[in-house]
């Protein structure tokens, strides 16, 4: 996916987020709201780390995405460090512009760049 194709489905409201079961193995899915900064996707967590998704995500990083007719893969992070601050802030202004809300705790994810075939 280049970043014009993200930069084109931006201003859809919602992505369906495939995480992997922490406990039992299995694809987990949520709609959850996002927004686009930089080539990557932000989600806020409104009850931080004690969503289910952001606890699987602690355990695996690999997630999926479905905007429309798109799926993406893509490796997650929570944004938590102290040197994530201004990123916090810059994609929860993006979030009060589209959404209204902007709060909760923020992840990042990463879109990963499919293989070619030889």
């Amino acid at each position: 996916m280049t970043s014009s194709d993200i930069e084109n489905i931006a201003n859809e409201k919602v992505l369906l987020l495939t995480t992997i079961g922490r406990k039992t193995g299995l694809p987990r899915e949520i709609e959850i709201w996002f927004v686009v900064h930089r080539g990557c996707f932000f989600l806020f967590a409104e009850t931080g780390e004690a969503a289910k998704w952001v606890k699987n995500i602690r355990r695996n990083p690999e997630v999926r995405m479905r905007i429309g007719e798109h799926r993406i893969n893509a490796t997650a992070r929570v944004l938590d460090a102290p040197g994530d601050q201004g990123l916090r802030n810059q994609v929860a202004a993006i979030a009060r512009v589209k959404y209204g809300w902007g709060d909760g705790l923020p992840v990042e994810l990463h879109p990963l760049t499919p293989r070619r075939r030889d």
